[in-house]
């Protein structure tokens, strides 16, 4: 097994992005935290499969922690990493640091709009800026690429795309399905936090969340029972703290008066269960 070329300077990513893109190449980029897990794999899947040359980042931003979060204990094993981005056919890490991707006087802070202000963006402030902020950063850097998201992380996909078009930045942002374990959670870094008891509660939110989308495509055109459909799904597992169970529009994310005829809406849960903040959604159709 191959591994990537790890490279940690902006001057030697740009030097082989440069020479790829000279020979008529295209660009796929993973940008991660590490920490890679099997949802991961299939992002890099995706980009070896529609680009020519794939870049992973793996990069644990400090900007999209807010106080108190796990930044210091965030887990990273580079080696694992490298040998599963060499498994999937990675071409190139960007294994950075802080400094490199900030480097002084040219700190370019990125603030969301209405569209992070709820759910993640209420529960985590400043989460979103820093999100955009990294991200657009690294965009600049890497250049005109496909960028490849979970949609585990629905809402930052939706700030993505919005931060992409208002910057017009020359990306194309594809955003792929997430990956589940068998019992239907699904796949994130943090799951690592989770007890033996804990884990067997997690796939509560999947169960939550497929309560609501029964309840959209048999008819129902009540958000707020859709709603109370989910939670009440959600309170079976004691140890969960739930943080939000909603429903919004999937581009907009504002919160329907009435699910309309055909629309399409995305369902969306958060929750803590012991050291783990765990996320999940669904997308459901109205009949």
């Amino acid at each position: 097994m191959r591994r990537p070329e790890v490279v940690g300077t902006v001057a030697d990513l740009l030097e082989r992005l440069d020479a790829a893109r000279a020979a008529g190449a295209s660009v796929g980029f993973v940008p991660t935290m590490g920490y890679l897990h099997q949802g991961h794999a299939s992002l890099i899947d995706a980009a070896v499969a529609a680009d020519d040359l794939t870049v992973v980042s793996i990069f644990v931003n400090p900007l999209q922690f807010v106080p108190g979060e796990d930044l210091a204990d965030y887990p990273r094993d580079l080696d694992a990493d490298l040998a599963r981005c060499g498994e999937h056919g990675a071409d190139l890490v960007f294994h950075p640091t802080a400094a490199e991707v900030y480097p002084e006087g040219t700190d370019e802070p990125v603030a969301v709009g209405a569209i992070g202000g709820s759910l993640e963006g209420a529960s985590r402030p400043t989460h979103f800026d820093g999100v955009a902020t990294v991200v657009a950063r690294l965009f600049r850097i890497v250049g005109r690429c496909r960028a490849y998201f979970g949609e585990k992380d629905f809402q930052q996909l939706a700030v993505v795309h919005r931060m992409v078009a208002d910057l017009e930045l020359p990306v194309e942002v594809m955003g792929c399905p997430i990956v589940r374990e068998s019992d239907g959670l699904a796949l994130s870094s943090r799951n690592i936090y989770l007890e033996p008891d804990e884990r067997r509660q997690a796939p509560v939110l999947y169960r939550a969340l497929l309560s609501g989308v029964a309840a959209v495509e048999g008819g129902g055109v009540d958000p707020v029972a859709v709603v109370g459909a989910m939670e009440a799904v959600l309170a079976d597992a004691p140890d969960l703290a739930v943080d939000y169970a909603a429903l919004v529009e999937s581009d907009t994310f504002a919160v329907p008066e009435r699910i309309a005829t055909g629309s399409e809406v995305r369902l969306l849960v958060a929750g803590r269960l012991g050291r783990a903040r765990l996320i999940d959604n669904v997308g459901a159709t109205a009949p």
